[in-house]
């Protein structure tokens, strides 16, 4: 059941044209061996060419210079093969938007069906490795925008500790936890890739948190091969169905096997959504214009990108308005709503080290999304995952700024299901090699 290599062979070999729809422009593939022909999500710069986040307010947005991490990218051996579609602002445009779906590119399929979703903000990044266009791609995460697309598809999605890969040249959500991170075939490849674009950057400040003398060799862990002695504090969304319960006693024997154990956690946090959300909200607009004050783009505010849509409605909002952006413009100027809702995430970050100190914990493990829904225009992913399995635990990885790892382990109804792997902030290399001792 939980075995996907059949759909995964078949994607790798065929000579793939971008049947899916997971990119916005493909450029030659390198022909030097040696290179790692990789795919960009298009809210990372690349000198010379558009940086859109989906939006065609952003067709004239030549980035001036590479991303940090490109730049990093470039100089280890890889070669940049296209920029993939996203969920237009990164789904931060509309409560009702459509993961996979901009303005610019229209809306990526799901590999497996192209009726079905292949979740979001990453789309187009999961759907290129996924499809066989390319063995790594490079996503970004505020919550779950690399792990839900990761799993979804069925591949390997790396969120890193926010800090160890700079932001800088990066279109923001919120900078207490976006984060970029790679997407890949395997631990080992997503590894190689996490290794390279992994550093301080003077014009990232987070990047100065990483610790000094931080191991960053992260291919070395990708060598193991057993978990004894590890203890994983079990996740327990999703255990309310058959599904759940049954992966609960195929993980329990899986990590036994590797000489871990399961610890079920007696876990009483209270997810506090109305103040994340709050957050992005207000670090959204001064983000966004700070990033847009350095850029090519002749729009320089938030309220001009809303003139835009307005004025192009028929393009841009025929699926979904931009009441987010209204709620941003607002919320930037509620400073003191702001750090009350950064203390209440800080709080909730302690309580999930604190529950992870008490049991004793090397890392949490849970499911990391349910299967794939149908896409539905007329009421985005909201209305249509009401009709789907739901469940989710990659949300505490996301305001803590935590690492989060997701690996192909199951599948529901013939859809991929991933196992995510979260550890405490700079564990990422523990983390992945978790994740290579059970990756299939």
């Amino acid at each position: 059941m939980r075995y996907l290599f059949i759909f995964l062979f078949f994607f790798y070999h065929l000579a793939i044209a971008d049947e899916f729809n997971s990119l916005i422009e493909e450029y030659p593939s390198s022909n030097n061996i040696s290179k790692v022909n990789i795919v960009i999500k298009d809210n990372i710069d690349i000198k010379g060419k558009a940086t859109t986040a989906g939006s065609l307010a952003l067709v004239n947005n030549t980035a001036k210079e590479n991303a940090f991490l490109i730049e990093k990218l470039l100089a280890n051996n890889f070669h940049i093969k296209g920029k993939s579609n996203l969920s237009e602002w990164a789904n931060f445009r509309s409560t009702n938007s459509i993961s996979g779906w901009s303005s610019i590119n229209g809306q990526t399929d799901h590999p497996l069906d192209p009726e079905y979703n292949p979740c979001g903000s990453s789309s187009g990044s999961a759907v290129a490795v996924a499809s066989g266009i390319v063995d790594i791609a490079i996503g970004t995460e505020t919550n779950g925008s690399i792990t839900c697309p990761a799993s979804v598809v069925g591949i390997v999605g790396m969120k890193p500790t926010v800090g160890l890969v700079s932001r800088n040249g990066i279109i923001p959500i919120a900078s207490s936890q976006d984060t970029a991170g790679p997407m890949g075939r395997s631990v080992m490849i997503v590894a190689q890739t996490l290794q390279a674009i992994a550093g301080e950057d003077l014009n990232d400040i987070k990047t100065k948190d990483i610790p000094q003398n931080f191991d960053r060799n992260f291919m070395e862990a990708t060598t193991n091969k057993t978990l004894k002695g590890k203890r994983f504090g079990l996740l327990k969304s999703g255990f309310d169905n058959k599904f759940g319960k049954e992966f609960l006693k195929t993980i329990k024997k899986d990590i036994a096997k590797l000489g871990g154990s399961i610890v079920i956690l007696d876990d009483n946090r209270n997810y506090p959504s109305e103040e994340e959300y709050f957050v992005l909200l207000y670090e959204f607009k001064h983000g966004l214009e700070s990033y847009l004050k350095n850029a090519s783009e002749k729009k320089k505010s938030l309220q001009e990108l809303i003139d835009f849509n307005n004025e192009n409605s028929k393009k841009v909002m025929k699926l979904f308005g931009q009441e987010i952006f209204y709620l941003a413009i607002e919320a930037s100027s509620n400073e003191v709503e702001y750090f009350k809702s950064l203390q209440v995430l800080k709080e909730s970050n302690e309580e999930t080290l604190l529950l992870m100190e008490k049991y004793n914990l090397d890392a949490f493990i849970g499911l990391t999304r349910g299967p794939a829904w149908k896409t539905n225009e007329d009421g985005g992913d909201n209305e249509a995952m009401n009709e789907v399995i739901s469940f989710g635990n990659g949300g505490y990885a996301a305001i803590g700024g935590l690492p989060h790892i997701t690996i192909p382990y199951f599948t529901i109804n013939g859809f991929p299901v991933g196992l995510s792997l979260i550890g405490k902030p700079w564990s990422d290399k523990e983390i992945i090699s978790y994740a290579s001792a059970l990756e299939h």
